[in-house]
């Protein structure tokens, strides 16, 4: 019995395929062409970044450092929900929170004339700016604040507590929109941290 074409391109995605995929779609330096390719959904994989950036596969975490940041540079976020892609096959996946965290940055320049490089936690920069704003949410039960950056194409980092508390002491006061917020300087841009008046 002849089989369809439909049937002999059938493959269950599993991180194997789709790692072995990524790397060949890997060429040189710079990431995969992720927003040129647009293949089928083939199902969502067990496959889930935990808010402290740890992936998870069939619920055990991926040791190998490398294999995690292959899958990273496939990552797309289409319509609020994640997918890793290939050129040949799309699978979504779970994010508890943020797909990356960002563990360090670093400073060129002072001031209102500073760039805050964002390194995350699979090796991406990202200068914030207005190609990679910040914001800051506030719960709103504890006020408790959850800093993001973007690193790229929608795909959020969420910075840890450390280095929140770095930004936090190069914060200045500024008129912003009309009202005097706490925040801070980087690529010409001032990003908002919590209201002036809200501080003790």
């Amino acid at each position: 019995m002849t089989k369809t074409s439909d049937e002999q391109n059938s493959v269950t995605p599993s991180a194997d395929t789709l790692a072995q995929a990524a790397q060949a779609a890997a060429k040189g330096k710079g990431l995969p062409p992720v927003h040129l390719w647009n293949p089928p959904f083939c199902g969502d994989l067990d496959m889930r970044i935990a808010r402290d950036g740890t992936w998870f596969y069939q619920g055990t975490p991926i040791g190998r450092p490398a294999l995690v940041r292959l899958f990273s540079t496939i990552l797309k976020l289409e319509d609020g929900k994640y997918f890793l892609v290939t050129p040949v096959e799309k699978v979504g996946i779970t994010v508890d929170d943020a797909p990356f965290v960002a563990v360090d940055f670093r400073i060129d320049g002072t001031g209102q004339g500073q760039e805050i490089v964002f390194i995350t936690n699979v090796g991406d920069e990202a200068p914030a700016g207005a190609d990679h704003p910040i914001r800051v949410i506030r719960d709103r039960d504890t006020g408790e604040p959850a800093p993001y950056v973007m690193i790229r194409d929608g795909l959020e980092a969420l910075i840890d507590r450390k280095s929140f508390y770095r930004l936090v002491e190069l914060c200045t006061h500024e008129m912003h929109a009309g009202a005097q917020w706490f925040g801070i300087w980087s690529g010409g841009v001032f990003f908002p941290v919590i209201a002036s008046d809200e501080l003790g």
